[in-house]
């Protein structure tokens, strides 16, 4: 109940105080409200799963107002959650908003989990340190996922950094990539060494 309610206490903070202000121009403020709003969706659609399985197994529970007040914490949080991803997905790139929000959203819903089960009092040092392992592999494959989707690197790129190198005097490091990229277009993928040299002289010469 305590952690519902510092969610929810932020949650309309934001909405009503820096959403106005700031939504648009930060994308930190609607994946917050996404991510607090969905971390106690998740600890609602765990009491409807539950009132569910007791109304099909022992008793009806849909006489009971705490079961339609589950129901209406998770319909309103849902279309709270929806409307506030479209907000941040509309205005800033999915690539950003993406793995933001999944680390957020994931890390409010394991604090929301660990205080509603209370699960961590059971669990020893190499469970603990297995989980946030497994945590943070899965937030670093998300972020490379996102982060490098769009560019397209091939081994025959490889072979050609490695060839290059010693050779690209007065290059950096983002010149390098723009030369493969404009060698792939012009279609000179099997050029010989030669050829290579030519093309880096040549590229080295019209940046300077």
């Amino acid at each position: 109940m305590a952690y519902s309610f510092i969610a929810t206490v932020l949650a309309l903070v934001l909405i009503f105080y820096y959403g106005p202000k700031y939504g648009k121009v930060n994308i930190l403020i609607y994946i917050a409200i996404c991510s607090l709003i969905g971390s106690i969706s998740v600890m609602g659609c765990k009491g409807v799963g539950i009132v569910l399985k007791q109304t099909f197994t022992h008793k009806n529970q849909f006489d009971n107002p705490v079961s339609w007040g589950l129901i209406f914490v998770v319909c309103f949080c849902g279309t709270t959650q929806i409307n506030y991803l479209n907000k941040a997905l509309d205005i800033f790139n999915t690539s950003l908003v993406t793995p933001i929000y999944y680390v957020m959203f994931t890390t409010l819903t394991i604090i929301a989990s660990a205080i509603l089960f209370q699960e961590w009092e059971f669990m020893g040092a190499e469970d603990v340190i297995g989980t946030f392992c497994g945590f943070l592999t899965i937030i670093l494959g998300v972020f490379l996922l996102h982060a490098f989707k769009d560019i397209k690197f091939s081994v025959h790129d490889l072979q050609l950094i490695t060839k290059s190198k010693g050779r690209t005097n007065g290059w950096t490091a983002r010149e390098i990539p723009e030369t493969i990229r404009l060698q792939n277009i012009n279609g000179s993928e099997n050029s010989s060494d030669e050829e290579t040299t030519h093309f880096l002289n040549t590229n080295n010469s019209n940046h300077i």
